[in-house]
C-alpha cells in the first residue's frame, strides 16, 4: 500500500515547553525497546537521551545543540534502519540518497540518464562524510541509533572546528557549526536553520518517541548565539526573489531545498506549464516549510498554504522544477501547491480560508500561464501516474477524499459542468457525486494517519469526493482491484486504496447500464457504481475521447520523454517503458483530458530542452492519469451531451 510523506510528520509530533506543536496533536507514550552504542536491545526509554549525552561529551559539544540539531533533523526518531523519503537515516538524520530514491520519489526521475548525477550532490551524503570521521561502517551508522547520534556529532565537531578553531564549551559559539550542519549551499538556507535550531533550545522541547524513547530538552531562553559566524562559511547570498502571488493573498518567500530543484526558465524555453498539482503536507504548515526548505531534502515545492488563515509561503520560482509529483514529466509542465493537512482528516484541515487562498493563487497561475481552469489540469497528486511500473503502487493519494473538488472549482469560477442525469452507452459522464450527502465509508489505518490519532484500523463514514467502483451491477460486488496494488484480486475500502474510486471532475467512457448502476472503461476492465438516476455524474461535452487505432491493446505510458534518436550527442538519453500492469484494450474508449503534446525533456546542467518527434494524449486511464503516443490511437470529439435518451448540441 502506498507509503504517506514520512519526512514531514517526524517534524510535528514533538512537545515543546508543555504545549502541543502546530497541528494540535498530543504525543502518546509508547513501550519500545532502544538500541545501544553496540546494537544491543535496552528496556530503558531514557537511553536515547543518554546517548546524546555521551556523544556530546565525547566531541566536545554542548549536549543542548547536539539536542536541537537533531531534534530539527528528526524529532529524535530512530526510524529502525529506515530511510526517511528524503533519503535520511537516524535521529541526526544522515543522508545518502541513492538514484534509485531519485527514481521512485518525489524526483520521479525512473529511466533519467542522470540519475547518477542527480543524487550525487555532497549534501544528500553526509552518512558516508560521519563514518570516515568515525571510522564506523555507512551499515552501523544506519542501523544503530546511538552510532547515528555519534556520527552526526562527529560532523558537527568538524564544522565547528573549521569555523572557529576548536570546540568551546559555550552554545551561543556554535551558531556557524549549525549552518554548515543543514548543508545549505545558500546564506539564507544555512541561517534559517540555525535560527530553527536555536529557537528549539530557547524554547525548549520534549517528546516520546515511535520507538518509546523519552527525550527532553529544557529551555535556556537566555542563549543569544553568534549569528554572524555565518559569514565564515563563505555562501552565497540568496538572490532576491519576489513572491509571484496576486496581491490579496497573504504571502511570503522562504527558499526550497536546492536539492528538490531544478533552475529552469519555463516557459520561455519552450517547456509549457499547463498543470496545477493539489498537494497536501502531512503536517503542519511551520513543520512543512522548514522540511522543504532543509538542503538535505529532495524534495521541493512551489507554493504551500496554511490552514487557518489561508496564509502563502512560496518556495520555488515558478520558471523553475521542483520536484514535488513523483513523476519527472509531470514536474517538468506543472506547478505543485501542499496544504497543511492530513489526507485522512481533510475535513477538519481544509479550511475555507485555505479554500479560497488556493482559489486565488490559481486563477492568478491560469492567467499567467494560460492553464485552463478544468479538472483535467487542476489535478491532485492522487491522479499523478507513476513514472514506470515499479512505482505506480506507491504513488501518493493526497489530498484524499475530503479535498472538496465540487466546492474548489466553483471557487474558480469553473464548476464541474453539463447536465446531470442517466447517459446512453458510448457518452462521457463526469464524476459529481453531491459533496456534503455523498458520505462513504472508508478504513483508516495507523499507516495512514501520521496525527498518531488512529491506533487500530477503524471503518468511518466520511463526506467524500468519489464513488466506490465494483466489479458487477450489486452492491455486494467486490470492489475493483487495481492491478498495480492488488494485482488480479480485489480493491478494499482502506482509504489510501486509490484504485477502486473515481473521483469528482474525472472523465470516462460510459460502458453499460443497468438498473441504478452506470458502468465505465476504468483500467482496462468495466467497473460499475451506483448511480440512481444519475445522481453522481454530469453529461460531458467539448472533449475528446481515443481507442485503439487497431485491433491490438496499447500500451500505456507514466512518462513523455523523446526517441534516443532524438538526444543530441553528448546527452544522456532518459528512457521509458510501458507500464506493463496496464493495456488499453481493443474497443474500449477513454477521456483524452489534454490536447496531444510533443514528448520533451530538459537537462538542467546545460538548461538544454529537447523536444521528440512524436505526440501524446493524457488520458483518464483509472484513478490516475496515464499517456498513449498519438500514433497508436482514433480520436473521437464529443460534440453532443445527452439528456432524456436524446441529444441536442
Amino acid at each position: 500500500m502506498h507509503k504517506r510523506k514520512t519526512r514531514r510528520r517526524r517534524l510535528s509530533i514533538a512537545i515543546a515547553m508543555g504545549t502541543l506543536a502546530a497541528g494540535g496533536f498530543a504525543v502518546l507514550p509508547i513501550t519500545a525497546q532502544a538500541h545501544t552504542t553496540n546494537g544491543a536491545a535496552s528496556t530503558s526509554d531514557t537511553a536515547r537521551q543518554q546517548e546524546f549525552t555521551s556523544a556530546a561529551a565525547e566531541y566536545h559539544i554542548p549536549a543542548d545543540v547536539l539536542l536541537g540539531v537533531a531534534y530539527q533533523e528528526s524529532a529524535w526518531d530512530a526510524h529502525g534502519a529506515q530511510a526517511s523519503t528524503d533519503g535520511g537515516y537516524g535521529p541526526m538524520h544522515l543522508t545518502d540518497v541513492t538514484p534509485a530514491m531519485m527514481a521512485g520519489g518525489d524526483a520521479g526521475a525512473a529511466g533519467r540518464s542522470d540519475l547518477k548525477s542527480l543524487a550525487a550532490d555532497p549534501a544528500l551524503h553526509t552518512l558516508q562524510a560521519a563514518a570516515k570521521l568515525t571510522g564506523l561502517s555507512e551499515d552501523t551508522l544506519r542501523k544503530d541509533p546511538a552510532a547515528n547520534i555519534r556520527g552526526g556529532a562527529a560532523l558537527l565537531a568538524s564544522y565547528e572546528k573549521q569555523v572557529t578553531g576548536g570546540t568551546p564549551a559555550d552554545a551561543a559559539q556554535w551558531y556557524g557549526a549549525v549552518a554548515r550542519y543543514s548543508q545549505s549551499p545558500q546564506k539564507q538556507g544555512a541561517s534559517s536553520f540555525a535560527d530553527r535550531v536555536f529557537g528549539t533550545i530557547r524554547g525548549g522541547a520534549g517528546t516520546t518517541t515511535e520507538d518509546g524513547q523519552r527525550v527532553r530538552l529544557n529551555a535556556a531562553p537566555s542563549l543569544r548565539p553568534a549569528t554572524a559566524q555565518v559569514d565564515r562559511l563563505h555562501l552565497k547570498a540568496s538572490a532576491a526573489t519576489d513572491t509571484e502571488c496576486p496581491p490579496i493573498v497573504q504571502c511570503t518567500f522562504a527558499a526550497g531545498s536546492p536539492a528538490g530543484v531544478q533552475v529552469s526558465d519555463r516557459p520561455a524555453n519552450g517547456i509549457k506549464i499547463d498543470t496545477i498539482v493539489i498537494h497536501d503536507l502531512e503536517g503542519s504548515y511551520d513543520a512543512g516549510v522548514a522540511g522543504l526548505a532543509n538542503p538535505s531534502n529532495g524534495v521541493a515545492t512551489h507554493y504551500v498554504m496554511r490552514s487557518s488563515d489561508g496564509a502563502v509561503t512560496q518556495m520555488v520560482p515558478t520558471k523553475d522544477i521542483a520536484f514535488h509529483a513523483g513523476n519527472y514529466s509531470t514536474n517538468l509542465h506543472s506547478i505543485g501547491i501542499e496544504h497543511e493537512g492530513y489526507a485522512a482528516h481533510g475535513g477538519t484541515w481544509y479550511t475555507e480560508a485555505q479554500y479560497q487562498a488556493t482559489a486565488y493563487l490559481v486563477k492568478y497561475l491560469s492567467v499567467r500561464f494560460g492553464i485552463p481552469l478544468d479538472r483535467q489540469h487542476i489535478i491532485g497528486h492522487d491522479d499523478v501516474a507513476g513514472p514506470a511500473s515499479a512505482y505506480v503502487s506507491g504513488m501518493h493519494w493526497d489530498p484524499g477524499p475530503q479535498w472538496d473538488w465540487d466546492h474548489f472549482m466553483r471557487l474558480l469560477g469553473a464548476p464541474l459542468s453539463g447536465v446531470r442525469g442517466a447517459a446512453p452507452v458510448g457518452s462521457v459522464v463526469t464524476i459529481d457525486p453531491a459533496f456534503d450527502t455523498n458520505q462513504q465509508t472508508v478504513q483508516i489505518c495507523p499507516a495512514d494517519d501520521p496525527t498518531g490519532a488512529t491506533t487500530a484500523c477503524t471503518e468511518q463514514q466520511q463526506t467524500s469526493n468519489f464513488v466506490y467502483l465494483r466489479t458487477a451491477p450489486d452492491a455486494s460486488a467486490p470492489l475493483f482491484g487495481d492491478q498495480a496494488i492488488h494485482g488480479t484480486g480485489s480493491g478494499t475500502d482502506r482509504i489510501s486504496d486509490w484504485g477502486s474510486t473515481a473521483e469528482a471532475g474525472q472523465q470516462f467512457v460510459v460502458a453499460d447500464q443497468q438498473g441504478d448502476w452506470t458502468a465505465i472503461w476504468y483500467s482496462g476492465a468495466k467497473v460499475w457504481f451506483f448511480n440512481p438516476g444519475g445522481q453522481n455524474t454530469k453529461q460531458a461535452y467539448g472533449v475528446k475521447t481515443v481507442q485503439s487505432a487497431g485491433t491490438a491493446p496499447v500500451a500505456v505510458y507514466g512518462s513523455s520523454y523523446p526517441d534516443a534518436s532524438e538526444y543530441p550527442a553528448g546527452l544522456g538519453a532518459s528512457t521509458q517503458a510501458p507500464l506493463n500492469m496496464y493495456s488499453l484494450p481493443a474497443g474500449q474508449a477513454y477521456v483524452a483530458t489534454q490536447p496531444p503534446f510533443a514528448t520533451v525533456d530538459y537537462f538542467k546542467s546545460s538548461g538544454t530542452v529537447v523536444t521528440g518527434a512524436k505526440t501524446m494524449y493524457t488520458i483518464q486511464f483509472n484513478h490516475r492519469v496515464a499517456l498513449v503516443y498519438s500514433g497508436d490511437v482514433t480520436a473521437t470529439p464529443v460534440t453532443r451531451h445527452w439528456v432524456d435518451g436524446g441529444s441536442r448540441k
